[in-house]
């Protein structure tokens, strides 16, 4: 711990040289900051200047109310960090009634929240004290359960981001793709996984254009759309189309991947072109085929699209499969059916096909 008594003599004589300079009007401000900051320094361990910092934002003229909100938050299991990590974010939890912060504890507690639950959500967001339990807390709780259906999911996605409780935006944002037929658990995919589009402030737009797309809004889908909507800036998302565009797609043929596969879109305008090339160029397949499996996108291109495609390659060329064949099946099966399928089953040539196989993947772990 930071041993604060050898830097009082220079606060105080800082301190006194402050007070000389301050008008008389100010000297009780003044001294509000000064026992502020020897309050923190004394029994939450700040370093001089945290101090100083933290006395401007909230400063108080007795330490009193601040002895009872220490007292309370150690009686109910925070640390002597864990205090002042809460005093840094949120100074003027030390003017706060105690009486006022139990409850929102005892809630907590009612729905299944563990003391180290109750002292991490705190921690993490302070703010959280300082909200009303009948105006914010209760409604907001009650919202994210009914997503999530269990006290347990719910505490844990509030953990997650303690932030929740703080975004209005939140509940009005549910509110609107409820109202748009999103159904509940296509809200509660982006509660789990991606909640910051639920905090955006132009969702409604994304929404307009995701069902004008035909994707159903009771679907699953169309939260994973509107994830790949909101987590790809519009340059980005504009250059990846233009990727596209070079290889021959238009309009309608990115809608239906689009449609098939929203996350085909999260995978990087680099990766969709080398994709692209060794579809076209060296399968000589034709790249609007992959719109009806944009699924391909998102897989590892040099330990697992590539190894395989070599050995479709080797298949092809020996007349051991035909380009009628589905072209996809192959990619998409896990490593151990698609030896079994695609290697072992053809006795004669499986020496060779190991080889083709092997020496991709292992020539692309070498440079990984």
């Amino acid at each position: 711990m930071f041993n604060s008594h050898r830097y009082k003599p220079l606060i105080y004589l800082n301190l006194k040289v402050l007070f000389r300079r301050t008008p008389p009007h100010m000297f009780c401000t003044s001294q509000s900051h000064s026992l502020t900051v020897s309050y923190l320094i004394d029994n939450l361990g700040f370093t001089p200047q945290s101090a100083l910092n933290t006395s401007k934002r909230h400063s108080f003229k007795t330490p009193h109310k601040a002895d009872l909100v220490i007292a309370f938050f150690k009686t109910h299991g925070f640390s002597h960090s864990q205090i002042a990590a809460i005093v840094a974010k949120l100074p003027r939890i030390l003017s706060s009634n105690p009486q006022t912060i139990l409850p929102k504890f005892h809630f907590l507690a009612s729905k299944g929240a563990s003391t180290d639950d109750i002292v991490l959500l705190s921690t993490r967001n302070p703010r959280f004290l300082h909200l009303s339990l009948k105006n914010n807390i209760i409604p907001t709780y009650a919202m994210l359960k009914t997503f999530f259906q269990s006290d347990e999911k719910t505490l844990r996605c509030i953990a997650s981001i303690p932030g929740l409780f703080m975004e209005a935006r939140l509940v009005k944002n549910v509110k609107l793709l409820a109202d748009a037929g999103v159904s509940d658990s296509a809200i509660g995919y982006l509660l789990r996984t991606r909640v910051l589009v639920l905090l955006s402030a132009d969702l409604r737009k994304q929404v307009d254009e995701i069902k004008e797309l035909g994707i159903d809004p009771s679907t699953v889908k169309f939260a994973i759309a509107l994830q790949a909507k909101k987590t790809v800036p519009k340059s980005l998302w504009d250059a990846k189309v233009n990727v596209l565009k070079s290889w021959g797609w238009s309009k309608e043929t990115m809608s239906e991947a689009f449609r098939r596969n929203p996350l085909c879109m999260l995978s990087s305008k680099d990766k969709i072109n080398e994709v692209m090339k060794l579809w076209v160029n060296q399968l000589g397949w034709d790249p609007l085929a992959l719109a009806k499996i944009p699924w391909l996108f998102g897989y590892n291109l040099e330990r697992r699209i590539i190894p395989r495609a070599f050995v479709l390659q080797y298949l092809l060329a020996k007349g051991l499969r035909n380009k009628s064949d589905n072209l996809c099946l192959p990619f998409f099966i896990p490593e151990d059916m698609f030896l079994k399928r695609f290697v072992e089953s053809f006795t004669e040539d499986m020496s060779q096909l190991l080889k083709i196989y092997h020496e991709k993947k292992k020539m692309f772990m070498i440079t990984a």
